[in-house]
């Protein structure tokens, strides 16, 4: 392989500055730390459901419970089925499996890794209550099949928008899209406080509904514990909310950037013999989680193998997730009356993305344009040796 003197000094993340030290600062100084008594979090709701052009926001714990919350509001029942993306992160498949509902997988686009409207159409059922898109890696998924799907079949749709922070649709925001969307502040995330999640709701009876079940059934305002329902305890802290606050004012200009740089790092990819993830046009803002892409007719130990390559070559490089039917953790509750090969058959291209793509952090896109190429050399460098 190559040699590379050149050190890649890529931009670090999380990303902070004296606006978080400030939120933080405000936050502990408040005397409330915690949202009953804070402003903090509702603050940030509100500022994150106008951003997204929701008419409420609710905060949680983490994007896995933003999920679970959002499948408990829409009813999500045991023996109920949620089609789900075979290849998205164990999340997507797992909230609804919590509840005792069958995630059954579908196939993805072999281009925007995206569910396939096709195969979310086929796998509808007497028992289907609603069809989970992931939006990969920022790239919305074709909410206008989607939704006619959804629609046709009257059954419901909930977006798991963990990587689709400022993502826009035919300039429609996620919260502009008429359906439910859970959100992600994992430390990976376009935005984060470490941890946490965000439900958007399109009316203020599920985000009431929503608000009763994140916190434990109590009602605000509560002082003799008449708990209203059942529910959990997935309320966000305001320290947190404290340093989202300040992400959030800093999300559109890192957009702006990687929007920039990701069309010369695709091009130089698939110069280096790498296919990059595909776009979707209607897509009028694009926030880029990932810098996803594949190395075709490489077997799954190959492409882990060449992570560790780019690695040592000063790359963010990670093997993509998993298609959730090669988990042990997708059969352990809940799973559909099939075999991993029975739905390996009837998902070619997840098998595919399965074992040859690979993702870039998205801090690679907030480099320079220098960084680009430099980042492109070492991915053709890495896959030549390979």
């Amino acid at each position: 392989m190559a040699n590379f003197d050149q050190e890649l000094s890529l931009p670090a993340w999380p990303q902070y500055g004296d606006e978080e030290r400030e939120g933080l600062i405000r936050a502990l100084e408040q005397g409330q730390w915690w949202r009953m008594g804070g402003s903090e979090v509702d603050t940030f709701e509100a500022e994150f459901a106008a951003y997204h052009g929701a008419p409420y926001a609710l905060a949680v714990t983490t994007g896995t419970h933003a999920l679970e919350l959002a499948l408990e509001v829409m009813g999500i029942k045991p023996g109920d089925e949620v089609i789900v993306p075979a290849f998205t992160f164990i999340s997507s498949s797992q909230a609804v499996q919590r509840f005792g509902a069958v995630a059954v997988p579908v196939d993805v686009d072999l281009d925007t890794y995206n569910i396939d409207p096709a195969a979310a159409a086929a796998a509808v059922t007497d028992r289907t209550r609603a069809i989970m898109p992931v939006h990969m890696a920022g790239v919305v998924a074709d909410m206008d099949a989607l939704g006619k799907i959804a629609a046709d079949a009257g059954i419901q749709l909930v977006q798991d928008a963990a990587h689709a922070h400022g993502a826009s649709w035919k300039g429609n925001r996620i919260g502009e899209l008429g359906s439910i969307a859970a959100m992600s502040f994992q430390n990976g995330k376009l935005m984060t406080a470490g941890e946490g999640g965000a439900v958007l709701f399109p009316d203020r009876e599920s985000y009431e509904l929503g608000f009763l079940r994140h916190s434990c059934g109590r009602p605000r305002g509560d002082r003799t514990y008449r708990h209203a329902t059942s529910g959990s305890n997935f309320r966000m802290n305001e320290f947190s909310a404290s340093v989202l606050r300040a992400q959030l004012s800093r999300l559109d200009a890192q957009i702006d950037t990687r929007e920039e740089r990701w069309p010369l790092l695709s091009r130089l990819l698939a110069e280096a013999g790498v296919v990059p993830q595909g776009d979707d046009e209607r897509v009028d803002r694009h926030p880029h989680y990932m810098a996803m892409f594949r190395v075709p007719g490489i077997t799954e130990d190959q492409r882990n193998a060449l992570v560790d390559d780019l690695i040592a070559l000063g790359l963010p490089a990670f093997a993509s997730f998993r298609a959730i039917y090669r988990t042990n953790a997708f059969w352990e509750h809940s799973a559909p009356e099939e075999t991993v090969e029975q739905i390996a058959a009837r998902c070619p291209n997840s098998e595919l993305i399965n074992a040859e793509s690979i993702w870039l952090h998205h801090r690679t896109l907030l480099g320079t344009e220098e960084q680009m190429h430099q980042v492109a050399e070492r991915v053709a460098a890495a896959v030549a040796a390979r």
